[in-house]
């Protein structure tokens, strides 16, 4: 089993990026799917998360409106989209596969980092 991020990088404030996610080794259509992020000296935070199918998505209130979340399941990827970044969203940025009936997050990436700074 393998998620592996990328798209990572640094940006301006204002600035957008897109993460990418690849997932292989598992049934990835069966699967909801999560971003995380973790800054400096604090916990890991869901950023958002959509279904396994696409159909449904949610996003934390500190990026709703500025970032979108999606999938292909032909090709068992996962995207965040982010728009209009700030400084505050500086941090390692993870996805997650959740695990079908424990609703936990049965499968972590390595991590991307996200620098949003002038």
């Amino acid at each position: 089993v393998q998620l592996v991020e990328s798209g990572g990088g640094l940006v301006q404030p204002g600035g957008s990026l897109r993460l990418s996610c690849a997932a292989s080794g598992f049934i990835f259509s069966g699967y909801a799917m999560r971003w995380y992020r973790q800054a400096p000296g604090k916990e890991r935070e869901l950023v958002a998360g959509i279904s396994s199918l696409g159909g449904s998505t949610d996003y934390a209130d500190s990026v709703k409106g500025r970032f979108t979340i999606s999938r292909d399941n032909a090709n068992n990827m996962v995207y965040l989209q982010m728009n209009s970044l700030k400084p505050e969203d500086t941090a390692v940025y993870y996805c997650g596969a959740v695990h079908p009936s424990l609703r936990i997050i049965r499968y972590w990436g390595q991590g991307t980092q996200v620098t949003v700074s002038s």
